[in-house]
């Protein structure tokens, strides 16, 4: 009995930790002062607006979602054919090769960034945003990779044999067996992959350029400069966006089916 309150305890302990910043910041996102005060003098509805009217962080968004988007895509393009060869694959060096594409998540960010703008951006000179991309193209593929590989090795292959046997071609039964069976696992490599694009800074603060700033980016330039509760605005913003996206999700996917 002591030992269930203990771990009681604990788990709130643990949710109070996680929900309590998350309770400040949203009521500092409502105050009417110009610096971030917790409790907050007066109500007022201003920094929100101020988070839509600020065409740096407008583009800054649109520029996040159009890299998030296309290096997500790119890396599913990418990374569910080599997650399948990997679990079909019955090769000796199928865990070193497996542990290359997964070497990303090891490596902290600021040595991929540093890393990627000495070879795309001083030696290639390649444009901005397709260095940009190409640096977000190699965050999220390892997501792409886990996720998809995690869903496969649960997949009874003798099913796709089995269509292969009845004359089905490999590529067909691939597109026809094999993706229909793990369309929550790809799922779930999207939103992983996209968020962390969308949330990356270290890579981003190095390939960025002029005219092309990722939305963290701009933030934590706004956030150098100003001490107001935009920042906090932002935040709540975000934080709804999330919720929103998520009850979209459970509606039509299911959130039991993305952790399958």
């Amino acid at each position: 009995m002591g030992k269930n309150k203990l771990l009681t305890a604990v788990a709130v302990l643990v949710f109070a930790f996680l929900v309590i910043p998350l309770v400040i910041i949203t009521v500092t996102a409502f105050g009417g002062g110009s610096a971030i005060t917790f409790p907050i003098d007066s109500f007022s509805l201003k920094w929100f607006a101020n988070v839509f009217g600020l065409e740096s962080f407008r583009n800054a968004f649109l520029t996040s979602l159009e890299v998030g988007i296309l290096a997500t895509v790119i890396a599913l393009l990418v990374g569910v054919p080599a997650a399948y060869a990997l679990a079909r694959s019955g090769m000796k060096g199928r865990g070193l090769l497996k542990s290359v594409f997964l070497s990303p998540t090891i490596v902290p960010g600021i040595v991929i960034g540093f890393v990627l703008y000495q070879f795309l951006v001083l030696t290639l000179r390649i444009p901005v945003f397709a260095g940009l991309l190409a640096g977000h193209f190699m965050v999220t593929l390892p997501y792409v990779i886990r996720v998809v590989g995690s869903s496969l090795e649960q997949f009874d292959f003798s099913v796709e044999e089995a269509a292969w046997s009845l004359g089905c071609p490999k590529m067909k039964a691939f597109f026809r067996v094999v993706l229909p069976n793990i369309t929550s696992g790809i799922s779930a490599a999207f939103m992983l992959a996209f968020i962390n694009s969308f949330n990356n800074i270290p890579v981003s603060m190095f390939l960025s350029g002029p005219g092309v700033s990722t939305f963290p980016a701009t933030l934590m330039n706004y956030i150098e400069y100003n001490y107001n509760p935009t920042v906090s605005a932002v935040s709540v913003v975000l934080m709804a966006a999330t919720v929103v996206i998520m009850v979209i999700v459970d509606k039509t996917l299911g959130i039991a089916a993305l952790a399958k």
